[in-house]
């Protein structure tokens, strides 16, 4: 069964389960699946049930497809993604976000826990991704191109939707939520930048570093998806005390920042449905 087959075969087993279009989907990063407690679910399939979908392997994501309504608007969240370091091709990767674009998805909202670069950003801080760098990372349109999918050569001078930042600066406005905004430079993974790395992608123009995320939106670009995308800072990179980082660090930082992040996802899907 070729690519595109397979991603007919997964939507094909979705497409029964939407009682009404969906337009509008979440990616749910690491320490930020309790986002799921403002979804009025109608329905949940773990990713294992679904034809051809990897399955997450990692702390922090929960591994089902949620299908429901976020304010009367009808959603269909990813609570756990998939990440290049775990071993998948980078088509595999962005196999999900293929699928959500054959179902109707046009507008899709990413989240992710990130390390903090720039100088002033500090733990907790929610920061908007305006613009990405990708040299780090494996492309997921290496390859032959499938015209079914998308262009050949897709533009990516806004990859992030200029009116979804400014829909979400205004909620944030009007909440008393404090956002950052800047550039995220995507890497492999697993293992945590070192300080030398850090440095240089400081100098290279990133204002925060993570694991996920970029094949993600290359993809749902190359497919002619609006896309907004947000980082929960929740390490620090350039510092000069004890540079360790865990992963429970970063699940909990995350997770203490939920609440806003909620604040702002929910009211951005109310805007753009």
């Amino acid at each position: 069964m070729d690519a595109y087959s397979k991603l007919q075969a997964a939507a094909a087993f979705l497409q029964p389960l939407i009682s009404q279009p969906i337009r509008t989907a979440v990616v749910l990063g690491s320490g930020l699946g309790n986002f799921t407690k403002e979804i009025v679910i109608e329905k949940e399939i773990p990713y294992e049930d679904i034809p051809h979908f990897p399955v997450s392997t990692v702390e922090g994501h929960h591994g089902k497809l949620i299908i429901g309504t976020i304010a009367d608007k009808p959603i269909i969240a990813m609570a756990g993604r998939f990440h290049f370091y775990e071993g998948y091709r980078a088509e595999e990767v962005v196999f999900p976000i293929r699928v959500l674009k054959l179902l109707g998805v046009t507008t899709l909202l990413i989240s992710n826990a990130a390390g903090g670069v720039k100088p002033g950003l500090k733990v907790g801080d929610l920061m908007i991704i305006n613009d990405h760098i990708s040299l780090a990372i494996v492309n997921p349109l290496l390859g032959k191109n499938d015209d079914r999918l998308g262009p050949r050569f897709p533009d990516m001078s806004e990859p992030y939707k200029k009116e979804l930042i400014v829909k979400a600066k205004a909620i944030a406005a009007e909440q008393g939520i404090e956002l950052k905004e800047g550039v995220y430079f995507g890497v492999t993974g697993p293992t945590f930048e070192t300080r030398a790395e850090y440095k240089m992608i400081h100098v290279l123009g990133g204002d925060a570093v993570g694991m996920s995320t970029v094949q993600e939106v290359i993809t749902a670009v190359h497919m002619g998806m609006d896309v907004f995308a947000m980082s929960v800072i929740t390490d620090i990179g350039i510092r000069e005390e004890d540079n360790i980082i865990t992963h429970e660090e970063v699940l909990e930082a995350a997770t203490a920042a939920e609440p806003k992040f909620s604040t702002i996802f929910r009211e951005l899907i109310r805007s753009v449905n």
